[in-house]
């Protein structure tokens, strides 16, 4: 029996344009692993691609060519463009392996891969000659994740060749940040002369020091010293020679086998000994500046009594890292880097015990995350600020007791203390500095445990007509081969004014006075310009403690976002 007639009418709308659109988003999914279920059947396939590849045997891997066109440009213009395989049934391939081709047809019908650290670079060699752009990611993510020291050269290499400038890239940036992992390993040692020549000469090379790029120089020669000896004087031309210290160049004259065989490259660092011993106008090259990320220390301070910590502040992320603490708790400090080291200079260890001003020179290395002493100055100071030019750390004022000190560095020769005076003034805060180079002696870098053949710095006698004003708490800085001393409190209030101490001319000079008055300030170097941070400002009230930041450059600026209280 049927059912009657449904007599109903649709009645359309008076607007005519109403539609409905359905998409069933798993179709693709579902309809690619079908026509791979006929591939692995061999069904209705339409073409026969055999693999040959040097001595594995040959291969034959049915597939459609519709699948095989959607997935790669190459495939798409052999069976489409009129080419003679559009007509073939079996498609003769070369230099792809079989397994390759095998995962790459795979990959055609499942949008899926697997690889590893044995056949990545042939997947990824097979990806980029059929132009399969999503694999060739795919391996490039991968080789970037095992990039290694060991490794980086050969996967920047096979990079090169194989065209794939992304991966390029990233080898390339991972050589320059570990550059001093890179240079102890084989395949830096198997460099030709024209591509180390063209690394070392890189602004973006991560090195503590110059001296880093210049000894994996002299070890590249001598690992094949009789073909490669031709080459020293062009690799030593690509060093930045200029960034390395007098001391330094003076050791390697006189003790480095390699140069004292070869009269050119020993006349030109001879050359450049001369130029930065006498601080001689050069046109030299800039300074490295690799892409990383610096770190702020702060070190000791004052809360009831002196701390002992040490911290590190992230800028990009806003983090404190709490590091090895000081060996003795200390406020009043001054504190520089040298060669990727930071030495906490002076200070005073406030307790109940009693108050103790110290001389002390200790060094942090942040590779142990230990601390170990140095030569100590030759006078304990208190609220001391230190500053950083050519390798040599300057401690300028400071007190000890009632009695305020001026200025004196550590340098050359040996590890010690020699002074020049200014106008007397503590300085107080922590001061990173700029550095030109590293210090070193004994075989190993100045300052580090091992290493005690640092040296003295001993200037010429005081010149005449010399005056600055006493002054105490003041900050203390090096730009541009001058050491910078700004405000301080002259026992009646905070001051102002800046002060320059000239290394050539060895004479201290007013320059522009900040736009405030200021004591205990913090004192730094960034891109040139120096910033000073905070104040305190003296009243009927007591101190009170300001944010305030400020620049000088060469006029003292209020930059944009600077807060006060």
């Amino acid at each position: 029996m049927y059912a009657p007639e449904c007599q109903a009418e649709v009645t359309p709308s008076g607007q005519g344009n109403r539609s409905f659109s359905y998409t069933l988003e798993e179709h693709p999914k579902h309809a690619f692993g079908i026509m791979n279920q006929l591939r692995l059947s061999r069904q209705l396939c339409d073409v026969t691609l055999r693999v040959r590849y040097r001595d594995a045997p040959p291969a034959d891997f049915p597939a459609h060519k519709v699948v095989l066109a959607s997935s790669s440009p190459v495939f798409k213009a052999m069976f489409t463009a009129g080419l003679r395989e559009q007509a073939m049934e079996v498609v003769p391939i070369e230099g792809v392996h079989p397994r390759v081709m095998e995962r790459l047809v795979e990959f055609a019908y499942t949008a899926s891969i697997s690889v590893g650290e044995r056949c990545v670079l042939h997947v990824m060699n097979g990806a980029v000659m059929y132009q399969i752009d999503s694999v060739v990611r795919a391996c490039c993510d991968f080789l970037v994740q095992q990039l290694d020291p060991s490794n980086a050269i050969g996967i920047a290499n096979f990079a090169e060749q194989i065209g794939c400038a992304e991966l390029h890239q990233r080898a390339r940036e991972y050589i320059y940040m570990h550059f001093g992992e890179v240079s102890k390993q084989e395949e830096f040692f198997n460099l030709s002369h024209c591509q180390l020549a063209t690394l070392i000469s890189r602004d973006e090379l991560n090195v503590r020091c110059e001296s880093e790029v210049f000894h994996a120089c002299i070890n590249w020669v001598q690992y094949d010293c009789e073909h490669r000896r031709p080459y020293v004087q062009a690799l030593l031309r690509a060093v930045r020679c200029h960034a390395l210290t007098p001391h330094f160049l003076q050791l390697q004259l006189q003790k480095c086998e390699l140069l004292r065989s070869d009269a050119r490259s020993k006349d030109y660092l001879a050359q450049i000994f001369q130029d930065l011993t006498l601080h001689k106008p050069t046109q030299v090259l800039p300074g490295r500046a690799p892409k990383v990320g610096q770190l702020i220390y702060t070190a000791g301070g004052y809360y009831r009594q002196s701390l002992g910590y040490l911290e590190a502040f992230n800028p990009r992320d806003g983090s404190w890292v709490r590091l090895a603490d000081l060996q003795v708790p200390r406020s009043g400090l001054g504190g520089c880097v040298v060669g990727g080291l930071f030495y906490a200079v002076g200070g005073r260890n406030n307790s109940p015990d009693g108050n103790t001003d110290s001389a002390a020179i200790d060094c942090y290395n942040p590779m142990t995350n230990r601390w170990s002493p140095c030569a100590p100055m030759s006078v304990p100071r208190n609220r001391i600020g230190v500053g950083v030019i050519d390798g040599m750390i300057y401690a300028v004022g400071g007190s000890h007791g009632c009695v305020h000190h001026s200025s004196e560095g550590i340098g050359e020769e040996k590890e010690g203390f020699g002074g020049r005076k200014m106008g007397s003034r503590e300085a107080g805060g922590w001061l990173p500095a700029p550095q030109r180079g590293c210090r070193e002696g004994g075989g190993g870098t100045w300052g580090c445990p091992q290493s005690r053949d640092v040296a003295r710095w001993d200037p010429p006698p005081k010149k005449k007509n010399q005056k600055i004003n006493f002054s105490s708490r003041a900050g203390v800085c090096a730009l541009n081969n001058c050491i910078y001393a700004m405000g301080g409190y002259d026992g009646t209030d905070q001051l102002n004014s800046t002060e320059r101490y000239d290394v050539e001319s060895d004479s201290w000079s007013f320059v522009a006075p900040m736009r405030h008055r200021r004591s205990a300030l913090g004192v730094t170097v960034y891109q040139g310009k120096i910033y000073v941070l905070g104040r305190s400002r003296g009243g009927q009230g007591g101190f009170k403690y300001l944010i305030l930041v400020v620049f000088f450059d060469p006029c003292w600026v209020g930059p944009r976002g600077a807060r006060g209280w």
